[in-house]
């Protein structure tokens, strides 16, 4: 029984990681939401939010899985695994979420970076929030800058299924 289990897993993971898209199509946020087959959450994480990438225009990028709780939370948190998938040594692959409280006014969380294949990051906010921007760039160790930013937005409305 355990054996069928561990292969229906890795069949559809298999199967979600092996859906055509185009490079840089863009996801609704909803797709991103409901794909979490095989995917592991991190302590405290209730909603899989997906992949978010850096933008294109370079020759690598990077990546975070990102997992979020719920937005009713007193604390709000955004973890996951962010992948450094850029060639050059000094390049790595950073993320920062801003939040935007309920009572009004908005928030940096303190960046977080990595320059090996993947590590993972946790960041929380001060108060209830309306809404989260995850920002993932490439950050250029040498020069201190980032680059080819993406950012999603999300939104408790923005999920399937999401209670209100």
């Amino acid at each position: 029984m355990r054996k069928r289990f561990l292969i229906g897993g890795l069949l559809s993971s298999v199967l979600v990681a092996g859906l055509p898209t185009a490079a840089g199509a863009a996801v609704s946020p909803a797709a991103k939401a409901t794909v979490t087959a095989g995917v592991t959450a991190p302590a405290g994480a209730k909603h899989h939010w997906g992949p978010v990438r850096s933008a294109a225009g370079h020759s690598g990028h990077a990546a975070a899985d990102v997992w979020i709780t719920d937005f009713g939370a007193e604390t709000f948190a955004v973890s996951g695994t962010l992948r450094d998938r850029d060639p050059h040594r000094d390049h790595c692959a950073y993320i920062r979420a801003r939040f935007h409280y309920v009572g009004g006014g908005t928030g940096w969380a303190q960046p977080r970076s990595t320059c090996r294949p993947s590590g993972a990051f946790r960041m929380s906010s001060d108060g209830e929030i309306t809404r989260v921007d995850v920002r993932v760039c490439v950050l250029d160790r040498g020069r201190r800058t980032t680059s080819s930013c993406h950012v999603d937005v999300i939104r408790a409305e923005d999920i399937a299924n999401w209670p209100r």
